[in-house]
């Protein structure tokens, strides 16, 4: 039989076009209208590699989440300790989703998350695993996960009204102002005070 010339075979690059091309559909088509024959025919693959490298489209989605997502730029700012830590959590959050490329993927994520529960359940055990919960072994203690839990619910609140629903004011209000308003409660969140209904949550 022929080969076919209009398909590459697998190579030290081809994941990388694959997962390329998956970021691009996610992004412009959304999870429930992406294909893995679609991704495949963007990356000029065969569907098997597609498979053979992820799986399933669940596996594709997921690699393609935390493979591009800028979860290490964010969870670095950790590094530092816990003083200070909610203003430079909300500001480096906020850089990321005005940021031309970083943004326009983090949304498409929510929209997915928000319109299927299978890419729901992916974001959730990406972020708990790669975000909660260091974050919450960091600030330690019996509520530590719950108070990392907290503070990123302030976060994903805030990039749903500000980027996804685009509510005004909050839309159009500068970075630096919506930092200095949220980020004094996310630092809360971290080390500050707490009541006992929000420790229940």
């Amino acid at each position: 039989m022929a080969e076919d010339r209009g398909r590459r075979p697998g190579s030290p690059r081809t994941r990388e076009q694959i997962l390329e091309a998956a970021v691009a559909a996610f992004t412009s088509r959304g999870y429930a209208q992406t294909t893995i024959r679609g991704v495949a025919r963007e990356a000029g693959v065969d569907p098997a590699l597609v498979m053979h490298f992820f799986g399933s489209k669940d596996g594709l989605f997921a690699t393609a989440i935390k493979e591009s997502m800028p979860v290490g730029p964010l969870t670095e700012v950790l590094d530092d300790g816990l003083d200070g830590a909610g203003e430079r959590l909300v500001t480096r959050y906020l850089s990321l989703w005005e940021h031309p490329e970083h943004g326009p993927r983090l949304s498409a994520v929510l929209h997915a998350a928000a319109a299927s529960p299978a890419a729901a359940d992916l974001l959730e055990n990406l972020v708990r695993a790669e975000l909660l919960g260091p974050l919450g072994d960091l600030i330690g203690g019996e509520h530590g996960r719950t108070r990392a839990l907290l503070a990123g619910s302030q976060l994903l609140g805030l990039a749903m009204f500000r980027y996804v629903l685009r509510i005004d004011p909050l839309a159009s209000l500068p970075v630096p102002r919506v930092a200095a308003m949220v980020a004094p409660n996310v630092q809360r969140y971290l080390t500050g005070t707490l009541t006992a209904e929000e420790l229940t949550r």
